[in-house]
């Protein structure tokens, strides 16, 4: 399966972004996690199908009502095996 990991900056923290990122991979189907960064910023990885990480990616862009995002970068990762979807 293919996995990507996404730094998502911006007002992304104190926000419900992870909590809400969780919620919107589980619709989609992937596992991963969501997790907040010291700068500032939050990083999520995410494994599934090529179509539900476009899908995420597009839903990263927007967030959360309260989240401000500015950028949304992607970097592919060696396929791994996740289970669930977590916060940290």
């Amino acid at each position: 399966m293919p996995t990507v990991r996404f730094i998502v900056a911006g007002r992304v923290q104190g926000v419900c972004y992870r909590a809400s990122t969780r919620e919107q991979a589980l619709i989609l189907g992937l596992t991963g996690h969501a997790r907040n960064r010291r700068d500032g910023s939050v990083e999520v990885l995410a494994c599934g199908s090529t179509e539900a990480l476009a899908a995420l990616e597009r839903w990263l862009w927007q967030g959360p009502p309260a989240a401000r995002v500015e950028a949304v970068a992607r970097e592919e990762m060696s396929g791994q095996e996740l289970t669930g979807f977590h916060t940290g």
